[in-house]
């Protein structure tokens, strides 16, 4: 019966984001805009302790969250197998320090590991502006005979 349901509600998401009216590549592209505006001057390397959550931003650039209040936009050298659509990413790194040009993100088993080749630190007060920023929607007045039926 959990089976069942479980089945039942990975359909009915699967429905609701095919029925988005943005598509798939403008989302992204607004994504990858909002991270480039908020993202600081390159760094070498950055440290973390544990993968907080990460987000794929293309073939070839993903976000990563070290804590809820740290992020880095990753890009990797060249487009990354399966980087858009695995559900888990892993990180090498030495000594919980993940470098430039040495270091690698893993998509899966037999993809090959993509080399990363710029870090930027991510201002998220920033990317919250510009996110707040592209949903701003164009309002304007109905016409006064909108509402009223045709004689």
């Amino acid at each position: 019966m959990f089976a069942k349901r479980l089945y039942l509600a990975a359909i009915a998401s699967l429905a609701v984001a095919a029925c988005s009216s943005v598509p798939y590549a403008e989302r992204v592209s607004a994504r990858q805009a909002a991270y480039a505006a908020a993202a600081k001057e390159p760094v070498r390397s950055f440290r973390f302790f544990e993968l907080y959550s990460w987000e794929p931003l293309g073939r070839s650039q993903l976000a990563i969250y070290t804590r809820p209040s740290e992020a880095y936009l990753v890009t990797v050298m060249g487009p990354c197998p399966d980087l858009e659509f695995t559900n888990t990413i892993g990180l090498t790194s030495n000594l919980n320090e993940v470098q430039v040009r040495f270091d690698r993100v893993l998509t899966g088993r037999g993809d090959i590991p993509c080399t990363i080749g710029e870090i930027r630190p991510v201002d998220l007060a920033k990317l919250k502006s510009v996110e707040h920023e592209q949903r701003k929607i164009q309002a304007a007045d109905r016409p006064a005979d909108a509402g009223k039926p045709a004689p």
